[in-house]
């Protein structure tokens, strides 16, 4: 069974850095866009960042010059680099993406990791 773990979450002072990883494993054929999602408390989950299999990338405004996304398509892991952190960055970050996988056939399931607590607070 195909899932995806991240990790790297934790609590970090405004203006401080943390780095995401999400890998994912199984027997996998292959993996289409990449993206990381948060959730703020009392908030809907929005769409952070995403990066294509052929390395195009898209940030939600709120997190751009800050944020950066990238794969390693040999390792099947994606990253999120998030520098110059602020309050409002705290959320339970998940990972998601389309995966293909012997069962799947020529579709991309779309799976989703269980998440990663950031906290930055002074």
């Amino acid at each position: 069974q195909v899932q995806l773990v991240e990790s790297g979450g934790g609590l970090v002072q405004p203006g401080g850095s943390l780095r995401l990883s999400c890998g994912a494993s199984g027997i996998i054929l292959g993996i289409d866009v990449m993206n990381w999602y948060r959730q703020a408390p009392g908030k809907e989950r929005e769409l952070v960042a995403s990066i294509t299999s052929a390395g195009g990338t898209g940030y939600v405004d709120s997190v751009k010059g800050r944020f950066t996304i990238s794969r390693d398509n040999a390792k099947n892991t994606v990253y999120l680099q998030m520098d110059s952190l602020k309050p409002e960055d705290t959320a339970v970050y998940y990972c998601n993406a389309g995966i293909r996988t012997p069962l799947s056939g020529y579709r991309y399931l779309d799976i989703w990791g269980q998440g990663t607590l950031v906290s930055v607070s002074s």
